[in-house]
């Protein structure tokens, strides 16, 4: 089958960047949202985003007038009914995710594919939900999906190779690098960067090392662009939290179990940057400052 219509389930940070990388690649796209009120700034956010391009002059003002000229949106499933894949990019809850699935699949024609954007959940159990167990995939953007190049392209036993090649087509379509991995908590990414973002952390709170020099030694000594406790900060605290349990439920490796400091942060509400406290005070998003976890 071609694609020609996507739909984007959930238009936070991720929705609006993935929705702006498929417009980029040249389809047409629906967004959905719960509330007008997310909606609009979900589409806000993607317009906002293909006018900045302008103003770097890396697009022209006629491409991104045609690009957000084949940008819908609604709060309801019903418009999504003619889409020919479905990427969904809402927050890292098994059970709404599920439920989700389970809704667009009496609404979407039975031809069209699913995928879910999930960073360490289970493909398997989401297709097991619908009635479309061989038209299921997962398909992980990474954050910002503009900027990022990778996609990890995610099977279950039940996808055979004609879904996966129109999978890998559509991810090299839009100008990112796509990677195979089959359905296990974490994938490839997560399955072995997890577990080095919590050492750190544990690192820290053990007294190895201050936040700074741990995030300094690993950043120069590795060649990253960031420390590992910076990162997770970015990322979300309460999304590696999460993250790491999914993978020790899966494979009770104590590797993957998210530190005492970890899930004390995330029960006070420090997520990192995006609650302006983690590993790092970001009252002053452009100058972080380290935490003392000693202190």
């Amino acid at each position: 089958m071609k694609i020609r219509k996507v739909g984007v389930i959930g238009c936070g940070a991720m929705g609006a960047g993935i929705a702006q990388v498929v417009l980029q690649g040249g389809y047409e796209v629906i967004v959905r949202e719960t509330e007008e009120a997310l909606l609009n700034k979900g589409l806000g956010k993607v317009k906002g985003a293909f006018e900045k391009l302008v103003t770097k002059q890396a697009i022209t003002r006629e491409t991104a007038e045609a690009a957000v000229k084949r940008l819908g949106g609604t709060v309801s499933l019903e418009p999504l009914s003619d889409c020919d894949l479905i990427i969904e990019a809402i927050f890292e809850n098994l059970q709404v995710k599920m439920d989700q699935f389970k809704a667009l699949d009496k609404v979407c024609r039975k031809e069209a594919i699913f995928a879910s954007n999930t960073s360490s959940l289970s493909i398997t159990q989401m297709a097991a939900a619908t009635s479309r167990k061989e038209q299921f995939i997962g398909m992980h953007f990474f954050q910002p999906a503009p900027v990022m190049p990778l996609v990890e392209v995610v099977r279950t036993i039940s996808v055979g190779p004609e879904l996966l090649k129109i999978a890998v087509d559509f991810v090299k379509s839009l100008g990112k690098v796509p990677v195979l991995a089959k359905d296990n908590a974490g994938f490839i990414v997560n399955l072995l960067f997890t577990p080095f973002m919590l050492d750190a952390m544990r690192a820290a709170s053990n007294g190895v090392a201050s936040v700074e020099d741990i995030d300094r030694g690993m950043k120069l000594g590795l060649n990253h662009p960031m420390g590992p406790l910076m990162l997770a900060d970015y990322i979300g605290l309460d999304l590696i939290f999460n993250a790491g349990n999914v993978m020790f439920e899966e494979y009770r490796e104590s590797r993957y179990a998210p530190p005492p400091v970890l899930r004390k942060m995330v029960m006070m509400g420090y997520l990192g940057a995006k609650t302006k406290r983690g590993f790092y005070d970001w009252s002053d998003p452009k100058n972080p400052k380290p935490m003392d976890l000693n202190a």
